[in-house]
């Protein structure tokens, strides 16, 4: 049943984007269905959003389709098999039954704060659209592929974690632990590889290169009158090698003959590459990543409540301007150092005071069934970690609640924060989830307890502070009282009679 399920699912959405033909590219991340489309125009946003397993759609570099985790990987290989048969679904009606379902009877005010919505996420795009975000953008396309294996191997080093602290099972410690790190440990080459396909190259040369950064022989080349280790620069070492590889390889591809570019093309790109990699970009990517290091365990070990306060305050803005895909390599990079990102736990506060304002809107807007049914659907991916459909669907349209969404952020990372300066911290060994969703990845410097309780409170005091915020401040009088009229036949005779 679930299998088709998943299938109707990708069958419904199909005709939606324009059908197979219109679509040129299939992938996804943790929540979202993410398509190349060739012509926009064909696209139906309002019946995608009319769906009842879609959360919210999301218009970037590629068009992104919510469908939250778990869910979103099911239903992306029956979709990716229906383009690729070429089989179209049956046209989906121009009003489903579900809209009805999920809206109420008069579902006008949440259908304008959807438009409206819908025109904020559109002129961010255009501001978005800078040679610097479009990089960052790029970049983030790196790693997001790697994010399953992130997590998957995160929760069973969690696991293996609670295994060796409790002294069960001992003999399948190890064999946990190699599963756990043996992506860990060539982490690099799998970023060289997506790196020199984003950037136009060829993703094995791209590969080759950043397979140099982990190879136990580079302990006998010095560079910089030190000697090398195996796995220096790290990440940050394997995108520098692959984006330098690609570009070798176009000037290659330029100038070699047809006839010798099989032979001469490869060859130069490695060559070239590797020793520059060698005597370079190892050195300095690996003081660029510890210079990272330091300064993320020393702001919160210092900074301690004000900056997590900033941090969880200010991380809604940046995912509004698209900054936040700059933290994708920096996260990637103290996972591979510490074993465990500090920053993630303190920016997942920014979702739980969506949350909580999201809350403080459903019980300030008694009166506006619409608004409220948006909030009872979009809640759940909330709890999860998805904060798309709140966010474009109810706090950001509105104005004020988006700001005091930011405020419970603020406070509920200024709570971990706090605790970090303390010590006791609270990482995560995985991107990607946030909300509920982080608990499995949660790993610290004390007891797994400690560790869960931070975080956890953390979350509590996100959702009271932007649900406090909300209630007293996210509306003026007016606009409280405009939201709150009755707009259906049945309200206005019950607040009539």
């Amino acid at each position: 049943m679930s299998d088709e399920k998943n299938r109707a699912t990708a069958a419904a959405i199909l005709p939606l984007v324009g059908g197979a033909a219109n679509v040129t590219s299939v992938t996804h991340c943790m929540t979202r269905l993410r398509l190349g489309v060739a012509d926009r125009s064909l696209v139906q946003d309002a019946a995608l959003k009319a769906l009842p397993a879609v959360l919210g759609v999301v218009e970037d570099d590629t068009y992104q389709i919510v469908l939250g985790p778990g869910t979103v990987a099911r239903v992306t290989p029956e979709f990716a098999a229906l383009v690729d048969a070429g089989q179209d679904a049956p046209p989906v009606p121009d009003d489903p039954p579900a809209t009805a379902d999920r809206t109420g009877p008069t579902p006008s005010t949440a259908e304008e704060l959807a438009a409206q919505g819908a025109a904020l996420k559109a002129r961010r795009k255009a501001r978005n659209a800078t040679p610097v975000k479009l990089f960052l953008r790029r970049i983030a396309n790196v790693f997001v592929p790697l994010i399953p294996a992130l997590i998957g191997c995160g929760v069973i080093a969690g696991l293996n974690g609670l295994l060796t602290n409790f002294g069960l099972l001992p003999a399948l410690v190890p064999a946990l632990a190699a599963i756990a790190s043996g992506f860990m440990s060539l982490i690099a080459v799998f970023v060289g590889h997506n790196t020199a396909k984003e950037f136009g190259g060829t993703p094995v040369l791209g590969g080759a290169v950043a397979a140099i950064i982990v190879y136990a022989g580079v302990a006998q080349v010095s560079a910089f009158g030190q000697q090398l280790s195996p796995g220096q620069g790290g990440v940050l070492g394997a995108l520098g090698a692959a984006l330098l590889a690609v570009q070798v390889e176009k000037a290659c591809r330029r100038h070699v003959p047809e006839a010798l570019d099989v032979l001469v093309t490869p060859t130069v790109t490695v060559l070239v590459s590797g020793l520059v990699t060698l005597f370079g970009l190892m050195f300095l990517a690996g003081e660029v990543s510890a210079a990272i290091g330091t300064c993320a365990n020393w702001l919160l070990a210092h900074g301690g409540a004000a900056a997590g306060f900033l941090l969880g305050g200010l991380f809604l803005p940046l995912v509004m301007l698209g900054l936040h895909q700059a933290l994708i390599p920096i996260h990637t990079t103290l996972i591979e150092q510490q074993g465990y990102t500090v920053l993630l736990p303190v920016l997942a506060m920014a979702g739980a005071g969506q949350v909580g304002a999201a809350l403080a809107v459903y019980v300030r807007l008694p009166g506006n069934r619409s608004i409220r049914a948006t909030v009872r659907s979009a809640l759940p991916a909330g709890f999860l970690g998805v904060g798309e459909p709140l966010i474009y669907g109810v706090s950001l349209p509105l104005g004020r609640p988006f700001v005091t969404a930011c405020v419970g952020g603020a406070f509920g990372g200024g709570f971990v924060g706090l605790f970090n300066q303390l010590g006791t911290t609270a990482g995560s060994t995985a991107i990607g989830p946030s909300g509920w969703a982080l608990f499995p990845l949660l790993k610290g410097n004390q007891p797994l307890g400690a560790t869960l309780a931070v975080y956890a409170l953390g979350l509590l005091v996100g959702y009271a502070a932007g649900f406090l915020a909300t209630y007293f401040f996210g509306f003026g009088k007016q606009a409280l009282t405009e939201l709150n009229a009755a707009t259906d036949p049945v309200a206005a005779g019950a607040a009539g009679g």
